[in-house]
């Protein structure tokens, strides 16, 4: 039976609505709507939380009467309404929760809590259906791990980042370097006029078995190669700029590259599909699509970054699956898509990384 699933997101600073119509075999995207906060933020380096959850109470409802017109569907003919309940900024993960209950209480329609990184993880199956079990790289802000995806709710985390997420490493090497935020595309712009092999940056972990990566270290060495550049020059020139980042995109390229070998020498997967913000940067793209022969699945751009399609449909799937949730569902901060994993080393002290 076809089902028409509103998805709301507002894990961190895009506050989106969308609306998906099918089975889980079969889902159409009637509408993706995206309002961006980059504006709100640039000021200040980096997201403000308190800023981004105001700026999402103040929008959602906008993001989902525009998500509605431009599906050409009423809220009478959505048949649950599916949100991010986290894992993200607790006040942005709030704001979505306690939208959604009211339009399911009003409206008196199901509602589904979705982990947004099971949107993130699902996604290559709403735009490819590949079947299960696939090997999933995903690679973003907050997040970086590798996932053996079994079903849509069966992760199996084969490894992941001890510290930074490559897209915390890209916005704190733009701000590094003096460059806007956010800094993923900043950086991958100023990295094309750059010579990738100028800087001799550490590959980390690449030492060491296993799946698990580590991100601080690198950043850290641009840090020093930039001071020496400005102790030995007095500052640093446009060209210094672009190689420092074509030499840092190229080490986190080299990383993500080996490691997925490692991953995939031990998933016993069909395919090979990365998701998440920082898989939109081309560079990386290129070097993972290298390692394998198995099919390998990049979703568009526009499904790799924070959307609400790809809530809604892991919302269809759960729905399918006969899971819902009622008015005592919360906005969780963390929380991971393999429980059953051990923490991740280095976690920090708000916990384990999702």
């Amino acid at each position: 039976m076809k089902l028409t699933i509103l998805g709301i997101e507002s894990s961190c600073d895009d506050t989106a609505a969308a609306v998906l119509r099918g089975t889980g075999e079969a889902p159409v995207i009637l509408s993706n709507a995206v309002r961006s906060q980059t504006d709100l933020h640039a000021a200040f380096g980096g997201v403000v939380p308190e800023i981004a959850a105001r700026a999402h109470a103040e929008a959602l409802d906008l993001m989902v009467e525009q998500a509605l017109a431009e599906a050409g569907v009423s809220l009478a003919q959505v048949d649950a309404i599916a949100v991010t309940a986290g894992p993200g900024l607790i006040g942005g993960v709030l704001s979505g929760v306690m939208a959604a209950k009211g339009l399911a209480m009003g409206l008196g329609k199901p509602l589904i809590g979705v982990n947004h990184l099971a949107g993130h993880a699902l996604t290559p199956r709403l735009t490819d259906g590949i079947g299960f079990p696939y090997l999933l790289l995903l690679v973003s802000g907050g997040h970086c791990q590798f996932l053996r995806v079994e079903g849509p709710d069966r992760f199996v985390r084969l490894g992941g980042t001890i510290d930074d997420a490559p897209g915390e490493a890209f916005d704190k090497v733009a701000r590094l370097l003096g460059l806007p935020q956010p800094g993923g595309p900043s950086v991958e712009r100023a990295a094309l006029d750059g010579d990738a092999t100028r800087f001799k940056l550490p590959r980390p972990l690449l030492d060491r078995p296993g799946c698990d990566l580590s991100f601080s270290g690198l950043k850290t060495a641009v840090l020093r190669a930039r001071d020496d550049l400005v102790a030995a020059k007095g500052g640093m020139t446009e060209q210094d700029r672009a190689d420092l980042c074509a030499s840092f995109q190229m080490a986190v390229a080299d990383v993500l590259a080996e490691k997925s070998r490692r991953a995939l020498a031990d998933a016993d997967v069909t395919a090979f599909a990365v998701a998440g913000g920082v898989a939109a940067n081309k560079t990386l793209r290129g070097r993972l699509e290298s390692v394998t022969d198995l099919p390998f699945v990049a979703p568009p751009l526009a499904l790799c970054t924070d959307n609400a399609a790809m809530i809604a449909y892991a919302g269809l799937l759960a729905f399918e699956a006969g899971r819902t949730d009622d008015m005592t569902l919360k906005a969780r901060p963390r929380w991971p898509l393999d429980e059953t994993a051990a923490p991740m080393i280095g976690s920090g002290k708000k916990g384990a990384k999702a």
